[in-house]
C-alpha cells in the first residue's frame, strides 16, 4: 500500500507540474513572438507518460494486494493514454474542430480495444478449470444499470458540475460544440469501461468478496479513481483545456465511488443481480463525461492565454468555473456518500434519481440563458478573392487637394473591383443562406462558416486562399475599465524633449494644426483632458466594429495612451496642435484580419455611424496620418500578404501609416507580423532614455528581408493618458509608434505641401536621425555590412528627431 501511495503521489505530482510548465514554455514562446514547435506537446506527453506508466507497470505486476494491483493497472491504461492522446496535439490550435474529431475518434477506439482486453480478460479467468475460484474470488460483473437510481443521480451530478461553465462560459461553432460532445461522450464511455465493476471489487471489504458501503469504498477508490483521472485529463484537449480539466475531472472520482452503493443495492426482485456483484459503471460514464464537456465546450483553448491573463479575461473565468465544478463535485461526493454509502442506508425509488436529474437541468438551462452567454460564438473564415484592384497608375499631386483627388480615385476603383469580382461568390452564399461581409480596401469576404464551408470557398474559381477571423467569446461581466495610477505631467516628458518636439512647439510655432491623426486600437477615451479638444467631431470621426459604440471610448487604455502620445495635450503628445479620429479593432487586446480590416476601411473612407462602408464613405474626410500599435500575428489568422493590398492602397492615397515593429525582440528577424513587415509602412522600433534600443524592441530583417524597422523611436517608460482622465507609465514599440505619427503631423502642419508626397517624407524622416545606441545586438542581424547600416536592423536610420525633420520640411 505504501507503493502504491508513493507511485499516485509520484503520478499526480509529474503529472500537474509537467502539464502546465509546459503551458507556460507554449506561452512564453508566443508571447515572444516564436513559433511553437509542432514536437513541443507530443514531447511533454511521451515524457509524462513514461515516467507514470513505468511505476505503474511495477505496481500492476509486483504486488499481491488486489487492490495495490488494480491501481497499477488503471494507472498503466491512463498513464498509456495519456502518451497516445498526447501526441494529437501536434495538430494546431487554429485547426480546432479537426483536433477534436481526431481525439473523439482515438477515445473511442481506445474505449473499445479497453473492453475487448477486459471481456477476454474475464473468459480466461472463467475457463473450466478454474471457473469455482474465479466465482469465489472475483464475482462476475453484471451491469443491471437500468433498474438502479444511479444512473439518475449521476446525470445529476455531471450537470452540477457543468453549472459553472454555462453560466460563464460560451459556446463556440456548431460543429466545434457538436465536436466537443463527442469527445465528452466519448471521455466519459472509456472512464465508465475503466473503472468498472472489476475495478470496484478491489475496494470491497476484504475477504467478503461482496459489494460494500462504508468508508472504504468511497476513499480508497475514489483516491485511486481521481489518481487515474489526473492522468486522462492530462491527455484530453488542447493545451489550456487540459489545465481545467485536471481540476475538473479528479475529484469526480469519489463522486462515482459513492453511487457505487446505489448500484449495487438493488430490490430484492434483482437478487440475482445483488448476488452477481458489483455492477453500473453507467452512471460514474454519465458523470465524468459531463463535467469533462464544461472546459472542452465552453472555453476556447485560444483565449486560455497569458496575452489575456490581466484584468478578469478567459483565464479568470476559466479557474472560476474550474474551482467551482472542483467544489461542486467535493461536496457531491461528501452528499451521496453520506446518502447512499452509510451501511445501513436505503435504496431510494428509481424516479428520485430521474427527477433530480431533471430539475439540475431545468436549472441549468435558466442558468445558461439568463445568466450565460447563450447561442453560438464560433469563428468565422476570411476569404481572400483573386483579382485585386489595379492601383499601379493613380497619380496626384502632393499638398491636400492633391491627396484628397488620390483618396477619391482609390476609393472608387477598390468599390468597384470588390463588386464586380465579389457578385458571383455573394449570390452563392446568399443561396447557401450563410451570413458574410464584404470588404474592399483588400478585396475579401468574412463569411460565418466552419471546416465544411472552408474547404468549400477553398475550391471557388474566384477564391485565392481563406483563412480563419478569429473571434473572441463574450464574457459574463466587462473586464472593467483600466486606470492608470501615475499623475499628469507638471514639465515636458523626458521622451518629448529626446526627440525635441518641445523645440518645435517654442521655436518654430507649429504644433500639428491642421492634420488629422487617425488611431486603431482598443479605442479612446474622447473625455479625456487630454484628448477631448482633439476630436475631430461629426457623424464619421469614431467606429467600433467591435461593440458598436457610438462614441469614442476605451476600456483598456491602449488606445487612449498611444494617440495621446501622438496628438495629446497636457504635455503628452508630440503635435497636440492635430486632430484626432478613431476606430476599435481591438477587443481585449486581441483582433482579427477582419477587425483589422473594418478600421483601415474607416481610414480611408470614413462614413456616418450604421452607414455601408462601400456606398456612404466620405474619402475626402480621410486622416492624413493612421497610427497602429498593433500586429496581426497568425493566431489571430492573418498570414504574410493578408493586410498587403491594405496597405498598398493606403500609400496609393497618400496616407502616411506608421507600425509598431514589435515586443519580441531581441531575435533577429522578430519582426515578422503584418503589417509592420510591408516596405510601404513607416515601421517603428523603442529606445529607452539612454538613447539604447531596447531589448523587448523586435528585430529585421522582415520577410523577404526587408530592413526593419525603419527608425526607432522613445518606448520605454512613456508617460501618457489613461481611461477616465488617468495617467500611467508603459513600455513597448506600441508606445514608440505614435512620436513618429506626431512628427510627421508636425512636419505637414509646417509645410502642406507635403501632405500625402509620401516619398519626400520619407526620406526627411530617414535623413535627419540623430545616433542611437543598439544594445544587446550590435551585430546588426544580418543587414548590410557598412559603418552606417550594420545595425540597421536593430535601429534602423536611428532616432527620429521633430526638430530637425520640421525644419527640413520647410526647406
Amino acid at each position: 500500500m505504501v507503493a502504491a501511495v508513493l507511485v499516485g503521489s509520484w503520478a499526480v505530482g509529474l503529472t500537474v507540474g509537467t502539464q502546465a510548465i509546459g503551458w507556460l514554455i507554449a506561452q512564453v514562446l508566443l508571447a515572444s513572438g516564436v513559433d511553437e514547435p509542432a514536437w513541443l506537446w507530443p514531447l511533454v506527453g511521451l515524457v509524462n507518460a513514461a515516467l507514470v506508466a513505468l511505476p505503474a507497470g511495477l505496481l500492476a505486476a509486483l504486488p499481491r494486494s488486489p487492490a495495490v494491483r488494480t491501481a497499477g493497472r488503471v494507472w498503466l491504461l491512463t498513464g498509456i493514454g495519456l502518451g497516445v492522446f498526447g501526441l494529437l496535439r501536434a495538430i494546431p490550435l487554429p485547426h480546432h474542430e479537426a483536433y477534436l474529431a481526431v481525439l473523439a475518434s482515438s477515445i473511442a477506439l481506445a474505449g473499445i480495444l479497453l473492453r475487448w482486453l477486459t471481456r477476454r480478460a474475464k473468459r480466461a479467468a472463467q475457463q473450466p478449470s478454474t471457473a469455482v475460484e474465479s466465482r469465489a474470488e472475483s464475482p462476475a460483473v453484471v451491469e443491471p444499470t437500468g433498474k438502479s437510481p444511479a444512473v439518475g443521480f449521476g446525470i445529476a451530478a455531471g450537470l452540477a458540475l457543468l453549472l459553472p461553465w454555462a453560466w460563464v462560459g460560451a459556446l463556440g461553432g456548431l460543429l466545434e460544440t457538436v465536436l466537443a460532445v463527442a469527445v465528452a461522450a466519448a471521455t466519459g464511455w472509456f472512464a465508465a469501461t475503466l473503472l468498472d465493476g472489476r475495478f470496484w471489487t478491489a475496494y470491497q471489504r476484504p475477504g467478503t468478496g461482496r459489494p460494500t458501503s462504508g468508508a472504504r469504498p468511497v476513499l480508497l477508490g475514489g483516491l485511486v479513481a481521481g489518481v487515474a483521472l489526473v492522468l486522462l485529463a492530462a491527455g484530453i484537449g488542447q493545451p489550456g483545456t487540459q489545465l481545467a480539466l485536471l481540476l475538473v475531472l479528479p475529484p469526480t472520482g469519489f463522486a462515482v465511488a459513492a453511487l457505487r452503493p446505489l448500484s449495487n443495492r438493488l430490490p430484492r426482485r434483482y437478487a440475482a443481480y445483488r448476488s452477481a456483484g458489483p455492477s453500473g459503471s453507467a452512471p460514474g460514464g454519465w458523470l465524468i463525461g459531463l463535467a469533462a464537456l464544461g472546459p472542452l465546450a465552453f472555453a476556447d483553448p485560444e483565449e486560455i492565454s497569458l496575452l489575456l491573463v490581466t484584468g478578469r479575461d478567459v483565464p479568470f473565468w476559466v479557474a472560476v468555473a474550474a474551482g467551482s465544478s472542483l467544489a461542486v463535485a467535493l461536496l457531491l461526493a461528501l452528499g451521496y456518500a453520506l446518502s447512499f454509502a452509510r451501511p445501513r442506508a436505503g435504496l431510494p425509488r428509481r424516479w428520485l434519481g430521474a427527477i433530480t436529474a431533471a430539475v439540475v437541468l431545468l436549472a441549468g438551462t435558466g442558468v445558461y440563458v439568463g445568466l450565460g452567454q447563450p447561442g453560438l460564438h464560433g469563428e468565422r473564415l476570411f476569404v481572400v478573392l483573386k483579382e485585386q484592384a489595379d492601383l499601379s497608375t493613380v497619380t496626384g499631386q502632393p499638398g491636400q487637394a492633391g491627396r484628397d483627388a488620390r483618396v477619391r480615385e482609390v476609393y472608387q476603383r477598390l468599390v468597384a473591383t470588390a463588386d464586380r469580382s465579389q457578385a458571383g461568390l455573394r449570390r452563392d452564399l446568399d443561396r447557401l443562406g450563410l451570413d458574410f461581409t464584404p470588404y474592399y480596401l483588400v478585396n475579401a469576404i468574412e463569411v460565418d462558416g466552419g471546416p465544411a464551408v472552408r474547404a468549400w470557398l477553398s475550391r471557388h474559381d474566384a477564391v485565392a486562399r481563406v483563412l480563419l477571423s478569429q473571434r473572441l467569446r463574450p464574457l459574463p461581466a466587462p473586464i472593467g475599465v483600466t486606470h492608470g495610477d501615475a499623475t499628469a505631467p507638471t514639465s515636458v516628458p523626458w521622451n518629448l524633449s529626446l526627440i525635441g518636439a518641445d523645440r518645435v512647439w517654442s521655436q518654430l510655432g507649429v504644433t500639428g494644426d491642421g492634420i488629422v491623426v487617425g488611431g486603431s486600437d482598443s479605442g479612446v477615451d474622447g473625455q479625456h483632458p487630454a484628448l477631448a479638444a482633439g476630436f475631430r467631431g461629426g457623424d464619421d470621426s469614431w467606429y467600433d466594429p467591435w461593440n458598436a459604440t457610438r462614441s469614442p471610448d476605451d476600456q483598456n487604455g491602449h488606445g487612449t495612451h498611444t494617440l495621446a502620445t501622438a496628438v495629446g495635450g497636457n504635455s503628452v503628445g508630440v503635435a497636440p496642435g492635430a486632430q484626432w479620429v478613431g476606430c476599435v479593432n481591438l477587443d481585449r487586446n486581441l483582433g482579427n484580419p477582419a477587425r483589422y480590416l473594418d478600421c483601415l476601411q474607416f481610414m480611408l473612407a470614413p462614413f456616418p455611424t450604421g452607414g455601408n462602408p462601400f456606398t456612404d464613405g466620405r474619402p475626402e474626410r480621410a486622416p492624413q496620418i493612421l497610427t497602429n500599435s498593433w500586429g496581426c500575428p497568425t493566431i489571430e489568422g492573418c498570414d504574410p500578404g493578408a493586410l498587403r493590398p491594405a496597405t498598398a492602397a493606403l500609400a496609393a492615397a497618400g496616407i502616411f501609416v506608421t507600425a509598431a515593429a514589435g515586443n519580441t525582440g531581441p531575435f533577429c528577424g522578430s519582426v515578422d507580423d503584418p503589417p509592420a513587415t510591408y516596405p510601404d509602412v513607416f515601421t517603428v522600433g523603442a529606445v529607452d532614455r539612454q538613447r539604447t534600443v531596447t531589448d523587448f524592441s523586435s528585430r529585421g530583417p522582415a520577410p523577404g528581408g526587408t530592413v526593419k524597422p525603419d527608425l526607432v523611436a522613445p518606448g520605454a517608460g512613456i508617460l501618457s493618458a489613461m481611461p477616465d482622465g488617468g495617467y500611467a507609465t508603459l513600455d513597448g514599440t506600441s508606445m514608440a509608434t505614435p512620436h513618429v505619427a506626431g512628427v510627421v503631423a508636425l512636419m505637414w502642419s509646417a509645410n502642406p505641401a507635403l501632405i500625402g508626397d509620401l516619398d519626400r517624407t520619407w526620406e526627411i524622416l530617414l535623413s535627419t536621425t540623430s545616433p542611437v545606441s543598439p544594445g544587446a545586438d550590435p551585430t546588426g542581424c544580418g543587414a548590410p555590412a557598412n559603418t552606417k547600416d550594420a545595425t540597421a536592423n536593430v535601429e534602423g536610420a536611428g532616432l527620429v528627431d521633430a526638430y530637425a525633420a520640421v525644419r527640413a520640411a520647410r526647406t
